[in-house]
């Protein structure tokens, strides 16, 4: 809006985006007919677009990043200042602000030690299977190399990653997938896959189940999501992850803890895991690592972990022989060390479970005069609300009809989410997760634009 050769005029803006852009995650064909959306700046929490239309971002720039809002300057000039000074430098070398963020992160993580930089999630993902592939070589025989994932989680894009994908959508077309990876059931107890009273115990259960049928000998570790985000939006049962590492370390397998979603405050505290007294092997994290500022992502491991890629110097093989080339951009640990201030200066993990909290609360009230809504779940500024039919049966509402809610909601000037090209027959969870700066009064504007347009779409 402020360059000067645009004006105010944005229809230059829009046509380039309609004949060169290749957006993600959308069907072009209506833009044939319509305009796509350009957003151009945002403050807070809110974001305007090419038209000028206001909108509440109840989804932290669409795909859950943006944790400490839009607009903030101290995070574009601590960028400004890091790309001027020095703005790359490959990672087989290091840099002022990736050794201090690496040690301001690891003091958020008792028993973490190590961290690797990349540039997305599912690269840090992948970073982990080639360490675990590697470990599999040099310490097992090449034994203990299958890697285990969960039905309706998510890691990342690529072929590897979706080949340790649990969600059918995603993963339709892209096939063949890469060899040793194996899915376990899901843990979501409101569409329960065992009669039981101990459900998160069962549904660890049924991961040893499944060691034990591949052979423990054979399985390296188990790569699982916190919360499961575009999944459902399922947080784990009690008594689930303590069981699962209970199993885990009974046959020696390593847990990796995927918190590209959950991590750097999303649920009220630092990590995902750290609500679940769970001690992990990897974990992984990306989106609010710099809320969107730049990009950046992280594999963490153990000292124990670390040692095994330098047992022996003489060996030209013995150390983790990769790169990302993105990785070595000063950039993203300049903007995390700034955005991991904000959070802690500004009290938002406090705040993040007092507005989710809240949030909850709300959607409990929607629940108690909206029918279509069967389960209400989240932790900390991360919910959902799943649709269905019919309470009883928890059939599933109609696909099309949560996507008139979002769009309802958009219409409103509020952007909500919903389970996307994930699960046939199953994507129809509404999701939320507004910064961790949200209001009362902007966690009470997003599920009053619920409310209505649950009256207008399901009546």
């Amino acid at each position: 809006m402020d360059n000067p050769a645009l004006g105010n005029d944005m229809s230059m803006v829009i046509e380039a985006d309609r004949a060169h852009l290749w957006h993600h995650l959308i069907q072009h064909k209506p833009f044939e007919t319509i305009d796509p959306r350009v957003i151009v700046e945002g403050k807070g929490m809110r974001v305007w677009d090419a038209r000028g239309k206001e909108h509440l971002d109840a989804v932290s720039g669409g795909v859950w990043t943006v944790n400490v809002g839009y607009g903030r300057e101290s995070i574009a000039d601590a960028v400004r200042d890091q790309l001027v000074k020095m703005c790359y430098f490959a990672g087989s070398a290091g840099s002022v602000p990736g050794a201090m963020f690496a040690r301001r992160l690891i003091d958020k993580m008792p028993g973490m030690a190590r961290v690797y930089y990349a540039n997305s999630g599912s690269e840090a993902n992948e970073k982990v299977f080639k360490m675990v592939r590697q470990i599999s070589h040099r310490h097992h025989g090449g034994r203990k190399s299958k890697i285990l994932f969960r039905e309706r989680d998510y890691h990342g894009t690529t072929i590897t990653c979706l080949s340790a994908g649990g969600q059918p959508q995603r993963n339709a077309m892209y096939g063949p997938f890469t060899p040793g990876f194996v899915e376990v059931p899901h843990c979501l107890e409101y569409r329960k896959q065992w009669d039981v009273s101990n459900y998160g115990e069962r549904a660890a259960d049924a991961i040893e189940e499944v060691i034990l049928r591949e052979g423990p000998d054979t399985i390296g570790a188990i790569c699982l999501e916190p919360v499961t985000a575009g999944g459902g939006v399922i947080v784990p049962p009690a008594g689930y992850w303590e069981r699962v590492q209970e199993i885990c370390r009974k046959h020696n397998i390593l847990i990796h803890i995927d918190e590209v979603v959950c991590g750097v405050g999303r649920t009220g505290a630092w990590f995902g895991y750290q609500n679940y007294g769970v001690t992990p092997d990897f974990v992984t994290m990306a989106k609010g690592v710099a809320s969107g500022y730049a990009a950046i992502a992280c594999t963490v491991t153990t000292e124990a972990v670390f040692e095994m890629f330098k047992d022996d110097a003489s060996d030209p093989l013995s150390y983790f022989r990769d790169i990302s080339t993105f990785g070595g951009c000063a950039s993203g640990p300049a903007a995390a060390l700034e955005n991991m201030r904000i959070i802690e200066d500004e009290g938002l993990l406090d705040n993040t479970l007092r507005m989710g909290a809240r949030l909850m609360d709300n959607l409990a009230a929607l629940q108690d005069k909206h029918a279509v809504i069967g389960q209400v779940r989240g932790k900390g500024l991360f919910c959902g609300a799943e649709l269905v039919a019919d309470r009883a049966t928890k059939e599933a509402a109609d696909e099309k009809k949560v996507a008139a809610v979002v769009a309802d909601c958009m219409a409103q000037g509020v952007i909500i989410g919903m389970t996307n090209r994930s699960l046939p027959g199953l994507n129809n969870t509404l999701c939320l997760s507004p910064a961790l700066i949200a209001t009362p009064d902007d966690i009470d504007h997003i599920t009053d634009a619920i409310d209505g347009a649950l009256g207008r779409v399901f009546g």
